[in-house]
């Protein structure tokens, strides 16, 4: 039996591909009108956050579990944020007939 050593990707790949992706969230956020778009973005910015979740459980003291918890928490977070920010967009498509952000103001009467 051969013994090959296999390559490990260093946690610094995860962090950088994590932190671009929650940059192009943010920036998704900043700059879009269009609300479905926004909510796109904030799906970005959570799965930059499991990325940095599950890339520092290989480092942490503790097992790989507790890690593996929260990124369940967040993913239910996500599901959750998208039922309800659609609802909203198709609340807000009903009663105003548009999605873009600039043109929505619910706190003027």
């Amino acid at each position: 039996m051969t013994t090959e050593k296999f390559m490990t990707i260093p946690v610094s790949h995860f962090v950088v591909f994590s932190a671009i992706l929650f940059l192009i969230g943010i920036y998704g956020i900043l700059t879009r009108r269009n609300l479905i778009t926004v909510l796109m973005a904030v799906e970005l910015i959570l799965n930059a956050v499991n990325i940095n979740f599950i890339a520092f459980a290989h480092l942490s003291p503790f097992s790989a579990e507790v890690s593996q918890i929260f990124v369940l928490f967040i993913i239910a977070l996500a599901a959750a944020e998208a039922v309800v920010g659609l609802a909203i967009v198709v609340a807000l498509v009903r009663n105003r007939k548009t999605i873009l952000t600039d043109e929505v103001n619910l706190m003027k009467w």
